[in-house]
C-alpha cells in the first residue's frame, strides 16, 4: 500500500509584481490613492493549496508613498502611523471561507495598526500557480477589503465649511500580490 506524501512550500512576495495599497476619499469627493513601499510576506502550503497557508505579513509605515511628499510626512507622524513609535502594520490571518469554485474566498484575520488589533475580512481572488520562463513557481492573488481608519487610532480630520470631512474614515485596502516560490 503507498502512502501520498504532502510536500509543504515555502513562498515569498515577488516586489517587483506586487502592490499593497490603499485608497480614501478627500474632501468628499476625489479618491487618494498610496500603498506601501517596503512590506515582507512569508507563506507556507501543503502543497499548492493555499487554503492550507500559514501566512505572516508586514509594512513598513516609513515607507507609506501617496506621490505627495507633504502627505506622506503627514501620515507617518502621530496624526496618523506614528511611524516611529509603530514601525510596522501587521496581519495575521485567522480562517479562510466560502470558497468559489473560481478559487475566490474571503480571508479573516488580525491586522494591527498603531497599537489597535481588529478582525477584519479580505476578499481574495485567486489568479493561479503556474511557472515563469525561467521555471520559478508564481501564484496571484487579487486582494480588497474596507477597514474604518478610527477603529485603529488614526482619527486626525478637519471639517469642512460646506458640511462633511477632509479626510474619508473609510479606507479601502487594494492589493495585486504575485508569490513565489522558495526552494
Amino acid at each position: 500500500m503507498s502512502t501520498a506524501t504532502t510536500t509543504t512550500r515555502n513562498w515569498v512576495v515577488d516586489p517587483t509584481h506586487s502592490t499593497i495599497g490603499f485608497s480614501v476619499k478627500h474632501l468628499m469627493m476625489t479618491t487618494v490613492r498610496g500603498e506601501f513601499e517596503k512590506y515582507t510576506i512569508d507563506v507556507t502550503t501543503t502543497g499548492e493549496d493555499f487554503m492550507t497557508a500559514k501566512i505572516t505579513f508586514a509594512a513598513e509605515t516609513a515607507s507609506v508613498n501617496t506621490r505627495n511628499e507633504g502627505r506622506d510626512t503627514h501620515l507617518k507622524s502621530d496624526d496618523f502611523f506614528d511611524a516611529e513609535a509603530y514601525p510596522a502594520i501587521t496581519f495575521k490571518p485567522t480562517k479562510f471561507e466560502n470558497v468559489d469554485k473560481d478559487g475566490s474566498y474571503e480571508l479573516y484575520g488580525d491586522l494591527t495598526i498603531r497599537d489597535v488589533t481588529k478582525n477584519i475580512k479580505l476578499d481574495v481572488e485567486f489568479g493561479g500557480v503556474m511557472k515563469d520562463p525561467w521555471g520559478n513557481a508564481k501564484a496571484g492573488f487579487t486582494i480588497n477589503g474596507k477597514i474604518n481608519r478610527t477603529d485603529f487610532k488614526l482619527n486626525w480630520n478637519a471639517a469642512l465649511e460646506t458640511g462633511g470631512v477632509l479626510v474619508s474614515e473609510d479606507v479601502r485596502i487594494n492589493c495585486e500580490l504575485q508569490l513565489i516560490e522558495v526552494k
